[in-house]
């Protein structure tokens, strides 16, 4: 999509897309769902296996925007990930995250953990034949920090917020954290 807006709202056939997985076969389906395209084709497009904890082979300050969506919290260190991201991002870099958060309410809340806890896990094992990857799911959301401590993360890597640092989607189930390098 961000090649598309570029083409057709900016008139830019210049910029790229970097994109990067630590599982093969995710980044596999990457590749086979952009294989035909023209981003492909002329090069805008590549694909790496590698560990969004240690860029190897990223020089600093290289992109103008880095992001990650539903796959910070499975990393293992995310704070390293942050410093990552920070660290091959040109000045004026946009760091932006889109991830599974807390919801704030504690009544909407209460509900949330109810489907959380007992739906999501069931719906897996009926749909998918996998219970197991559904509790993960939900167990990894609630391990990863709340809102306000991973937009400190963000800034303790160097970024600067605007406001709090990042903003409520679905009423907190998913939140939108984005930092800038200057």
């Amino acid at each position: 999509r961000f090649l598309e807006y570029q083409d057709r709202v900016n008139g830019d056939s210049t910029s790229s897309v970097h994109m990067l997985d630590i599982n093969p076969e995710m980044l596999a389906e990457g590749e086979r769902r952009f294989a035909d395209s023209e981003w492909v084709r002329d090069g805008r497009i590549s694909f790496t296996v590698g560990n969004a904890e240690h860029l190897e082979g990223l020089s600093d300050e290289t992109f103008d925007a880095y992001s990650i969506a539903f796959g910070i919290r499975n990393c293992t260190r995310p704070e390293q990930v942050v410093r990552e991201a920070y660290r091959v991002l040109k000045p004026g870099g946009r760091f932006m995250c889109l991830e599974f958060s807390r919801v704030e309410n504690p009544v909407l809340a209460a509900v949330y953990d109810f489907h959380s806890f007992n739906v999501i896990p069931r719906l897996g094992e009926a749909i998918a034949g996998d219970r197991a990857s559904y509790e993960y799911l939900v167990e990894s959301i609630r391990k990863f920090p709340p809102q306000n401590e991973f937009a400190q993360i963000i800034r303790d890597a160097g970024f600067t917020t605007v406001g709090k640092g990042y903003e409520n989607l679905t009423f907190g189930t998913v939140a939108i954290h984005t930092g800038y390098k200057f």
